[in-house]
């Protein structure tokens, strides 16, 4: 009988141990989470949107730099831009090509640009959005080396458009995340390619499996920082201009079930889009940005 009570009492002492390192553990996350480049938005308390069955499947989000009421969306199964109030389930949509891949959208200068999986581009003016269907569409191929892509972003300021690989060729030793600048124009063209270092990220997360692998790119209008999305490694990181890492958050899955998509409104709130599942609808989450 003593042994057993010895066994209860020294069974119970390390269940408390480990409940007060795990108290510390989140303590520490959320001291950082408040001091940090992302105490401007409480990542666990998001305004949630959830998506109608057309866009279940969502993947990439994008914002008209003129408007912040209507969010354009793009699912990775049919070739149609969706268009959407905040928080009204009715949409509307443009269809622009075949089934295929897609993986994110982007407005800039007044033309629609959408990234299929395999690095294709299409194009359409702006304008056409509103109809049902898009007769001037401009599929731009081989522009991107051979690989997977998902991420994204139109600077309409600096008219460049960024491309993130999610797995190519370049990245064979999963150190590295390549990526691409391509000058917008009458002629597209990449000017510049680069890399993230995944060590960077190993500094805040500790081990990455298989490489990065990110889903989203936006930059922050209010601080030119980059946020980047991995629904693989459920992670959201930031870099300054130049890419280099300034910091690393883990996602929860409870909230972010399949990050794809992420997006600025003009006013610096932060939007990511999450795919569904069989038991998860899609949604997109919005996370206010609070004031300083």
């Amino acid at each position: 009988m003593r042994k057993v009570l010895l066994l209860t009492s020294l069974l119970i002492s390390l269940s408390l141990v480990g409940c007060e390192l795990k108290k510390k553990g989140k303590e520490k996350q959320d001291k950082k989470n408040s001091t940090g480049i992302l105490a401007n938005f409480d990542l666990n308390k998001p305004e949630k949107f959830n998506m109608p069955e057309s866009l279940q499947e969502i993947s990439g989000i994008a914002f008209n730099d003129e408007k912040s009421d209507t969010i354009y969306a793009i699912n990775d199964e049919e070739g149609k831009v969706f268009r959407l109030g905040w928080n009204v389930p009715k949409q509307l949509h443009a269809k622009f090509g075949k089934q295929g891949d897609y993986e994110d959208v982007t407005i800039a200068n007044g033309h629609v640009i959408v990234l299929k999986s395999n690095g294709s581009l299409f194009t359409f003016p702006f304008s056409d959005a509103i109809y049902d269907e898009v007769d001037q569409v401009r599929e731009i191929r081989a522009l991107l080396p051979k690989g997977e892509y998902e991420g994204m972003f139109a600077d309409q300021f600096n008219n460049q458009l960024y491309v993130l690989c999610k797995k190519c060729d370049a990245d064979y030793s999963w150190n590295t995340t390549s990526g691409y600048v391509i000058e917008l124009g009458d002629s597209l063209y990449v000017s510049s390619p680069f890399q993230i270092d995944v060590a960077g990220i190993k500094e805040y997360k500790g081990k990455v499996k298989e490489g990065f692998r990110p889903s989203g790119l936006a930059k922050n209008p209010l601080s030119n920082e980059w946020f980047i999305i991995s629904a693989s490694n459920k992670l959201l990181i930031v870099t300054d201009s130049k890419w280099k890492i300034k910091e690393a958050f883990p996602l929860t899955g409870n909230l972010f079930n399949q990050p794809e998509g992420i997006a600025f409104d003009k006013i610096g709130n932060l939007y990511i889009s999450n795919e569904g599942d069989d038991l998860t609808l899609g949604n997109i989450l919005k996370f206010e940005r609070k004031p300083k």
